[in-house]
């Protein structure tokens, strides 16, 4: 792809760089959703040139969960000298940067702002594409980058701190929802519980090493929402309030609190909201590949229900490792990288947003290339 780029004005008057292909595509790319500070350089969508990242778990330790406004502070006064380190570390200069990738939604609207804005300057400085892209689907591409032998269609539960959804992958840009939480995200649901248990935040890996330190699942009773007329929607807020109850219960009473029994009875519940309906619109969309994606997937029952349930219905199962579970800008160059082939540009408009639908990235299609 040569570098020297061609114009063109869309309907809207928006002038969007047009690209010839070369052999090597490198984008930088920038994650800033949340309480991670990250970004990456990646080649041609699957290879990780470099990947760094700053976290700030233990600033918001100290407070039982993230502060938005510490947030966004720490990305401010951490996210160019991150830039730099991920250049030298892969070994570019500034001009072998083809595209700037940013999460521009959803998410903490002044963290994603941080990033969206630090995007905006370095793309025009080096005068190259912005390219947007959608949280949610940055995290279905960690699998891309997992199992390179991976290509669409296949059906991904995408399991978050902020989102918990069913998507038909059906082309890397071309993305169906079939069904998601209406009301708490699942790993949302993991924090509030591990911090009701004592556990501290992020609660997800110390509720995982207490439900698996020899918990009974059976010895709690708890409720598996179902949604009637949507099937593949899910309810994770009865659950929440369901062992909030039983704290309670527990500590007016001054009875002891079996804590890793209901460590394990929760992670046995979420489970089981999960993987039936996942299964269920696997056989429905008629998907013999299914990805599990997000912070949440790293859960070992859930991870091991997942796949004891692939086997049996004969489907292929793809869990990308532990590092790319969690936010990073890696997934979001890998999914930039499919974005930007498809035409999908920013102009300096571009703005962040707490939340948007996964399934729609049109308005950033050049008309130009459409």
């Amino acid at each position: 792809m040569c570098l020297r780029s061609a114009y063109a004005i869309d309907n809207a008057g928006i002038e969007v760089l047009l690209y010839m292909r070369k052999e090597d595509l490198i984008i930088l790319s920038i994650e800033t959703s949340c309480d991670e500070t990250a970004v990456a350089v990646t080649r041609n969508g699957r290879e990780i040139l470099a990947d760094e990242l700053i976290s700030q778990v233990d600033l918001h330790a100290l407070y039982g969960g993230v502060v938005p406004e510490l947030a966004s502070r720490n990305h401010a006064a951490h996210i160019g000298r991150l830039a730099e380190l991920a250049m030298t570390n892969a070994g570019i200069r500034r001009n072998d940067i083809d595209a700037i990738a940013v999460t521009y939604a959803p998410g903490l609207i002044g963290a994603l702002l941080v990033g969206v804005n630090f995007a905006k300057g370095l793309a025009l400085a080096l005068d190259v594409p912005l390219v947007p892209v959608h949280h949610i689907r940055g995290h279905i591409a960690a699998n891309y980058i997992a199992y390179p032998e991976l290509e669409p269609p296949f059906l991904c539960c995408i399991v978050s701190g902020g989102n918990s959804v069913i998507a038909d992958i059906r082309d890397y840009t071309d993305i169906r929802i079939i069904g998601r939480s209406r009301d708490d995200a699942a790993g949302e649901c993991f924090d509030k519980v591990a911090r009701i248990l004592g556990l501290g935040y992020p609660g997800g890996a110390a509720l995982d090493k207490l439900a698996q330190s020899g918990g009974d699942e059976m010895r709690y009773s708890l409720p598996r929402p179902h949604i009637e007329g949507r099937p593949y929607d899910m309810s994770f807020s009865g659950l929440k309030t369901a062992i909030i109850n039983i704290v309670h219960n527990a500590e007016q009473r001054s009875e002891d609190l079996d804590k890793a029994s209901l460590a394990a009875s929760f992670a046995a519940a979420v489970s089981e909201i999960l993987v039936p309906r996942v299964m269920a619109a696997a056989v429905e969309c008629d998907r013999s590949k299914i990805a599990i994606a997000g912070g949440v997937a790293a859960n070992t029952r859930i991870r091991a229900d997942f796949l004891s349930a692939a086997q049996s219905g004969e489907r292929m199962l793809y869990i990308p490792p532990l590092r790319l579970c969690g936010d990073n800008a890696a997934m979001i160059g890998c999914q930039g990288y499919y974005e930007f082939l498809a035409g999908v540009r920013a102009d300096m408009s571009l703005n962040a947003y707490a939340t948007m639908d996964v399934g729609d990235s049109a308005p950033f299609v050049s008309s130009a290339i459409r």
